[in-house]
């Protein structure tokens, strides 16, 4: 067989592994795309997401008071704010899962995020890289606009990376 043929053979191959790996794959909801940082399953490196609204500023939770939501753990510095959260989530989470919503506005991903750097704009949190980034963020409403039109499109590659991640993990039967 001429190196040729074996070329196109393995190709063929390998494009009816990668559609059935996409037939099969199981599908990951959009909304289950988290900032865990580079280690763990931590949520914004641990803060409170509730104490930004109760308390406006940023809280560091405890393991404590915990609470396991899409994929992520959660940490609050109460009871009663883990029960806030879990009464009603979306209203708390930080926007775009938690990465840095200036990243996003350009349409990419910045996964180093300090929770320090936030803002609240029209009731939603967003959690920048550093505090210029915050300030320009709400000092810039085009910016929040400009997020949510890329967010699809980041959304979308993080979900693709995840499922690279996973199949890679995945053992051999």
């Amino acid at each position: 067989m001429s190196d040729h043929h074996r070329n196109k053979g393995f190709r063929s191959i390998a494009a009816i592994g990668a559609v059935a790996m996409l037939l099969f794959a199981q599908p990951v909801p959009a909304e289950d795309v988290v900032n865990m940082g580079y280690f763990g399953d931590v949520a914004i490196k641990g803060y409170d997401p509730v104490a930004y609204f109760t308390q406006n500023q940023a809280v560091e939770g405890s393991p404590q008071y915990s609470h396991h939501w899409l994929g992520a753990t959660w940490y609050f510095a109460s009871a009663e704010h883990r029960d806030m959260f879990m009464r009603d989530p979306a209203k708390y989470a930080p926007q775009y899962g938690g990465y840095c919503a200036d990243g996003v506005s350009f349409g990419t991903v910045t996964t180093n995020v300090d929770p320090k750097a936030w803002r609240i704009i029209e009731g939603k949190l967003y959690i920048s890289y550093d505090p210029g980034a915050a300030e320009g963020l709400e000092k810039n409403p085009t910016k929040v606009v400009e997020s949510q039109k890329h967010w699809s499109e980041v959304q979308q590659t993080l979900i693709s990376e995840k499922m690279h991640k996973d199949w890679q993990h995945t053992p051999a039967n």
